[in-house]
């Protein structure tokens, strides 16, 4: 039987927004563990005490944009229209029933001009994650990192091939000090010290790189099975507890994931006073540098296994030669030695050559067993950080390295899935690197709240 409801009198209710909004809201309980009134503190010097207009609350402000990416609205025009019809977020927002939601264009306003380069989102950001680790929910042993790639906001129609230069060895002046520290180490054993490298001179060759005019800050991001265009990437260091995010960063999408690594790394510890036992990170970081300085850090690191290089074609490999550590000398399957000779530079690490002089591998008769006939004299090539890079693939294979990689890929990689589908990390709606930056941090400060809340749950 159909009902129709006819001449129905509207009734008069006293009521409160408070009633409005469940208990379990999932604003409620970021409000309950969160006091955002250190924002008074942090935005201070940013109004002026005796002039101007009322402004609207900062808090209101920040609580308006969390809304957005908690729930991953991208349009604050779309944000202030939601805001006039939920409860919850009028709740959020400190507003009554009658107030009027914010406009957007305010909300914009003081983005783009109050906040700017003020480092605010980056301190709200930071004091969440210190919150998080008074608590018990994060505490740096274990950490992993990663990037992703978010689309700038710049048409493929403004792309353009420009000349530039560019320091072709980035890390020379890192190199040259570990070519230093091999020498005195060699003549504080009372061994004779090698050639010295030649010179690298820090260089510019003139390249051609794609940029764009709407956003030139962007880079071309261009990698095997990922979309291609002007990206910026967010790199993302996760605690293993809980999956906090604990330090992000913005580069544009041409750097390498390897480049502000280190950096990052030391300032997660100087800035949250943590101290990091193990790190993990995917194949791109497994550089000769990273691996060296994060020993020198007492940091244990944990990547996918390497996959075995092809050999030489000649018989004789380098197992083949045994080494005398005393002399600091290879001794070739003809029983001649083979002495350190000089040091060796590439662009991103340091060798040592030991080499047989010319007249006795001549004379040899296994000669073209060990450099085959064209060759002239052998030489072994040992990379400086050989044996720390050989130390932290001992693990390879091992239980630990097998779940350290699995709690990786749940933790860093479901990071990036999950900021991407619900909290506003799939593209960026302004530009340049500082807006990339906030964006970033908008996004990885809603799900910090979202994980906080299930763990102390």
């Amino acid at each position: 039987m159909m009902t129709k409801r006819e001449n129905q009198q509207i009734e008069m209710h006293l009521i409160t927004i408070e009633d409005l909004v469940p208990t379990d809201h999932l604003l409620r309980k970021v409000n309950d563990i969160i006091d955002f009134s250190f924002i008074y503190d942090e935005v201070e010097s940013m109004y002026c005490s005796n002039n101007g207009r009322p402004s609207i609350d900062p808090v209101v402000l920040i609580k308006f944009l969390l809304i957005g990416f908690l729930y991953g609205i991208n349009s604050e025009r779309r944000i202030s229209e939601e805001i006039q019809v939920n409860m919850a977020y009028r709740w959020f927002l400190g507003l009554d029933i009658l107030d009027k939601a914010p406009d957007h264009s305010t909300i914009s306003q003081n983005r783009r001009r109050r906040f700017n380069g003020s480092g605010l989102f980056r301190s709200i950001f930071q004091k969440i994650v210190t919150i998080c680790i008074e608590k018990g929910l994060a505490d740096g042993k274990l950490v992993f990192t990663d990037s992703t790639h978010i689309k700038a906001n710049a048409s493929w129609k403004t792309e353009y091939i420009k000349q530039t230069e560019e320091v072709t060895n980035e890390y020379l002046e890192e190199l040259d000090q570990y070519e230093e520290a091999v020498r005195n180490q060699l003549e504080a054993e009372g061994k004779s010290k090698p050639v010295r490298c030649r010179k690298w001179k820090e260089k510019a060759e003139t390249i051609n790189r794609r940029e764009s005019k709407t956003d030139p800050e962007s880079g071309f991001y261009k990698r095997k099975g990922k979309a291609e265009g002007m990206h910026y990437l967010s790199h993302e260091t996760v605690n293993s507890n809980n999956g906090i995010i604990i330090d992000v960063a913005a580069t544009a999408g041409n750097v390498p994931d390897s480049k502000p690594y280190i950096e990052r790394i030391d300032y997660i510890e100087k800035n949250l006073g943590l101290k990091i036992q193990e790190a993990c990170a995917d194949s791109g970081y497994d550089t000769n540098l990273i691996n060296q300085q994060l020993s020198e850090r007492d940091i244990d690191f944990y990547t996918p296994e390497r996959t075995e290089q092809k050999r030489g074609t000649t018989e004789f490999q380098r197992k083949d030669f045994q080494y005398d550590e005393e002399k600091d000398v290879f001794i070739c399957p003809g029983k001649k030695e083979l002495p350190l000779h000089r040091l060796n530079r590439t662009t991103n690490t340091v060798t040592k050559e030991y080499r047989c002089p010319k007249a006795m591998c001549k004379e040899c008769p296994l000669h073209s067993r060990c450099i085959g006939e064209r060759g002239t004299d052998k030489r072994i090539q040992i990379n400086i950080f050989e044996e720390v890079v050989k130390k932290n693939h001992e693990k390879d294979g091992t239980e630990r390295h097998a779940k350290v990689l699995l709690l990786r890929q749940i933790w860093s990689e479901g990071s990036f899935t999950t900021q991407k589908a619900r909290h506003n990390l799939k593209f960026l709606y302004r530009r340049g690197l500082e807006a990339a930056e906030q964006q970033c941090l908008l996004s990885s400060t809603a799900l910090n709240l979202k994980r906080m809340i299930k763990a102390m749950a």
